[in-house]
């Protein structure tokens, strides 16, 4: 049976190996930062993004989009770390997006472990002026690992979220991440291609 939690609620995981779904209605950002016993990130190799989806126990995907899969293999991540934080952010502008949480439906996260099944589930009520968020956060305790409800804004966006956790110059990586997501420019024709037939484009010769 899933717990449906409320922020700060805990629930222990019986599965190391579990699937995060994503369901936010608008495109969103997902990623995962991995923590030491202190909850900070010693730097950017220890987070996993769009531009770098890839940790030993942890994938994220590599565009931003309404509904995202995360996997983590909690065996599989190194020895150091103690918590996994799964975060959401809003691309805004470049995709054509809302600027902040409030703005939108509230995501929706849910934990499954490796038979498929729903561990447990999470609405992320109570946004406002925030555009980046701490999801959930899977943590050790005693050796054996939980998951929290989290729903931590920052107004400041990704930069004050990554700073918060320790990260030094977080606003460098958070750059990085929305320049990963981001459409490439349409590209400009040459002069020469929007000459057809005698013609410019829509300018008939004189």
């Amino acid at each position: 049976m899933t717990a449906e939690l409320v922020r700060g609620q805990n629930h222990p995981l019986p599965d190391t190996r579990l699937e995060i779904r994503v369901s936010a209605g608008h495109p969103v950002v997902a990623g995962a930062t991995l923590c030491d016993e202190q909850g900070r990130v010693p730097g950017v190799e220890w987070i996993a993004h769009p531009g770098a989806p890839s940790l030993p126990g942890v994938d994220v995907p590599g565009q931003a989009a309404a509904d995202h899969r995360l996997t983590v293999d909690l065996e599989a991540v190194p020895g150091a770390v103690h918590r996994v934080s799964v975060l959401l952010a809003l691309p805004g502008a470049r995709l054509g997006g809302a600027a902040r949480f409030g703005a939108v439906a509230a995501p929706f996260v849910a934990v499954s472990g490796s038979d498929g099944a729903e561990i447990a589930s999470y609405t992320i009520t109570g946004l406002d002026s925030e555009s980046a968020v701490v999801a959930l956060e899977l943590y050790r305790r005693q050796g054996a690992w939980k998951v929290r409800a989290m729903g931590q804004g920052y107004e400041g966006g990704l930069a004050a979220l990554l700073g918060d956790q320790g990260l030094e110059r977080p606003a460098d990586l958070a750059a990085t991440i929305l320049e990963a997501v981001a459409p490439e420019p349409a590209r400009r024709l040459p002069e020469a291609e929007r000459v057809l037939g005698g013609h410019r484009c829509g300018v008939p010769d004189a």
